[in-house]
């Protein structure tokens, strides 16, 4: 792949740049301070993000290629792979996720995976390099090859693990030590005794048997708990047999109570049939008593008959005397006996109408009295009788309701102890006689159970801390147990690791290895044109360099330079075994501590081993430039002002 524009909007110091870039060797020069190692950072960071995370440093990239001010912190790499197809990569630092364009400028972000912690992993799914192997391999700065004279050991001990691990920070020997040792300190063996594994054990073993012991009170609480539920669940059902015959007796309660009401009524209604009878009894008595009076009260005044048949037969005499008497003064004077006789009469039946007048009057005023007091004891019987036929209607609804409301109580009762007692059982409750009895007895029975339950509860009491041991130590067991399985876990890790370490050093040593050695006889046969031909590995020495002569010498033997050289062309040379594109090679003044020869020499070498690469040379001097026109080598000059 290579890099063909860079165009930054705004990247730390950087702003408004336009880089374009070609095939073969890039030379960006600048001075120091310039934004060089800031423009490597944008390059890194446009593939793999920014991270806002500080890594041990004062700042977090983020932090310190941020603008200070309202810039747009962004910018855009268009690059190309080796089938051809070209990709913009535009990027708002401040957003996790870029977006990415093909050819046809088509956004196509969703096509590659997304990691929610390091956002788009485009960059990954196109070369298979993460941002560690880029920068390990891709990207070789200053600090990577310059070396003092007393760091030269650790430099070949750094070459002889790439040759032997294919890691230049990877020590197999150092590897397995540090394994063993952990695996020691961490997990321990059989033979050690204050070892995480051997502690762990014993405690175990001590935890085993405590718990064998507690054992027998977590048997004793089953059986304790099993009568308990029983007793509980009998206490349940005598509660319900308890409260169902209450609840009947409150109904029977109610029924008795309605029933007296009803009672008090009827016996007002007997009481008022015997009021009737009594006024009855008075009414005909005060007819009995005064029966004259009523009776002469409907007698009308007679004339009286004897003066009538009197006055007749005297008005025949006179006129019998006027036809047979012929004495006139006699005549006359018996004539005056009907007239006296008839004043006389009038006298006498006007004296006899005025007594009876008054005596008619006195048995008015008492026949009035009497006749007030029958119609008041008529009336009495009749606010009586309406009183007991009201009364009837009352009593009748009442016994009407009554029997509707104690059926509904009922069954209503029955319906909501249906499913907590049996149905006949319900039935035998409900029609029991003595009931009060019935509800003493199951209230002593309840009564006796819950001491019983009580008991229980206390046993159960009693043995709880036993219990709370018991469950203190098999949480401990657990835990122990738990950190047994870690150990066992880890301790097989260990021997996986170095069982794996072992076979990949093996795998190493029988494939990476020779290419690696024979990679690096070719390099330092380049270097020091031809002074060494043969660089070997092997367990003991690690590398070993031939001489002219054929000796073998400890590759320490050789100068800080050309060891510094070994090293630089080892890692480029790892970059043709990252990834099947051919990725740029980024060089951020790698050559400051090379004198003219050796630059020479390594540049020489760059060109004609990385051919198809693109090289990017980042430099603060001229020597790379004059070189590479020397050596009439083609290359791209960038200058950052």
């Amino acid at each position: 792949m290579k890099i063909n524009k860079i165009k930054i909007n705004s990247f730390g110091k950087l702003k408004e740049k336009e880089i374009e870039l070609e095939n073969g060797i890039n030379i960006i020069y600048g001075k120091n301070e310039a934004g060089k190692s800031t423009l490597l950072k944008f390059i890194v960071n446009s593939f793999y993000g920014i991270s806002k995370n500080k890594k041990g440093k004062e700042h977090s990239d983020f932090e310190k290629y941020t603008p200070w001010v309202g810039e747009e912190f962004s910018g855009k790499i268009e690059y190309e792979l080796n089938d051809n197809n070209k990709y913009e990569v535009y990027r708002e630092f401040k957003k996790k996720n870029p977006k990415i364009f093909n050819d046809k400028k088509e956004d196509i972000s969703k096509d590659f995976n997304i990691d929610k912690t390091a956002g788009n992993q485009f960059f990954y799914d196109q070369t298979k390099v993460d941002e560690d192997l880029f920068m390990s391999t891709v990207v070789v700065g200053q600090q990577d090859v310059k070396l003092g004279k007393q760091e030269q050991s650790v430099l070949v001990q750094k070459i002889a693990n790439l040759v032997g691990t294919g890691d230049d920070n990877v020590s197999y020997k150092r590897a397995i030590d540090r394994i063993n040792r952990r695996q020691l300190d961490e997990v321990g063996t059989t033979k050690s005794r204050e070892k995480p594994i051997n502690i762990i054990s014993r405690e175990i073993e001590n935890l085993e048997e405590e718990k064998q012991d507690l054992e027998k009170y977590k048997n004793f609480k089953y059986e304790i708990e099993e009568n308990k539920n029983n007793l509980e669940e009998e206490i349940y059902n005598l509660e319900n047999e308890n409260n169902l015959l209450k609840e009947i007796k409150k109904i029977k309660d109610e029924e008795n109570l309605e029933n007296e009401k009803i009672k008090i009524k009827e016996n007002i209604k007997k009481e008022n049939n015997e009021k009737i009878n009594l006024i009855k009894n008075k009414t005909n008595e005060i007819k009995k008593e005064n029966k004259n009076i009523l009776e002469k009260n409907n007698k009308k005044y007679k004339i009286n008959k004897k003066l009538i048949l009197i006055f007749i037969l005297l008005i025949i005499i006179n006129i019998l005397q006027f036809i047979f008497i012929k004495n006139n003064y006699f005549k006359y004077i018996f004539l005056l006996t009907v007239p006296t006789f008839l004043i006389f009469s009038i006298f006498l039946e006007n004296k006899k109408i005025k007594k009876e007048k008054n005596i008619e009057k006195n048995n008015l005023i008492n026949l009035e009295k009497i006749n007030n007091e029958i119609n008041n004891l008529n009336n009495e019987i009749n606010l009586l009788e309406n009183n007991n036929n009201n009364l009837e209607k009352e009593i009748n609804n009442l016994k009407n309701s009554l029997i509707l409301k104690i059926n509904f109580e009922k069954e209503k009762i029955i319906n909501n102890y249906l499913n907590k007692i049996e149905k006949n059982k319900i039935n035998n409750l409900i029609n029991l006689e003595n009931q009060n009895y019935e509800i003493e007895n199951l209230q002593n029975k309840i009564n006796n159970k819950k001491i019983e339950l009580h008991s229980l509860e206390l046993d159960k009491k009693n043995i709880e801390p036993k219990l709370d041991d018991l469950s203190k130590i098999e949480e401990e067991l657990v835990n122990n147990k738990n950190k047994m399985s870690t150990l066992q876990k880890l301790n097989l890790s260990f021997e996986l690791a170095k069982e794996i370490l072992n076979t990949s050093y093996d795998k190493m040593k029988n494939t990476v290895t020779p290419k690696f050695t024979q990679e690096l006889s070719k390099n330092i046969y380049a270097i020091t044109n031809g002074k060494y031909n043969n660089i070997l590995f092997n367990d003991e020495e690690g590398l070993i360099v031939e001489l002219e002569n054929g000796n073998y010498v400890p590759a320490t033997k050789l100068s800080i330079g050309t060891i510094d050289q070994l090293y630089l062309s080892l890692r480029l040379s790892m970059v043709e075994e990252l990834s099947k594109e051919k990725m740029p090679i980024i060089l951020d003044e790698a050559f400051a501590y090379y004198d003219t020869e050796r630059l020479e020499n390594i540049l020489k070498y760059i060109n004609e081993k990385f051919l198809g690469h693109q090289i990017m040379i980042f430099t603060c001097t001229n020597r790379e430039k004059e070189i590479l026109e020397k050596l009439n080598i083609n290359f791209n000059n960038i200058e950052l002002k």
